[in-house]
């Protein structure tokens, strides 16, 4: 249980799942635009929607991973079920097994 509670934690890090949801709309790989001294119109809006772009890029990127990180998480989830069940059923399968060997044996 431990072990597995491990592989969780660790797919969570290495996703970097928590981060990506506290910077969801920052810039990609932080590639931002000055908008410059004074006012110039033309370069207000060339580093506004660039900089939007950049953001909006960011937040699918992010999506995109979070969605990925999520997935393999409950797929963790699911093949540790599958690990603890078969698990503990185990030495039922092992009896089971020998005394169906002794019933085939004996026919």
């Amino acid at each position: 249980m431990k072990a597995w509670g491990n592989f969780l934690r660790f797919n969570l890090d290495y996703f970097s799942i928590p981060l990506l949801l506290k910077t969801f709309f920052s810039p990609w790989r932080r590639y931002s635009w000055s908008y410059g001294r004074g006012f110039d119109l033309g370069k207000f809006f060339e580093a506004f929607f660039s900089n939007l772009i950049s953001r909006i890029l960011g937040a699918l990127m992010r999506t995109f991973l979070i969605v990925f990180g999520i997935i393999a998480e409950i797929f963790i989830l699911v093949i540790g079920l599958i690990i603890i069940l078969g698990w503990i059923l185990l030495p039922f399968l092992l009896v089971g097994g020998f005394i169906l060997g002794i019933k085939l044996c004996l026919i």
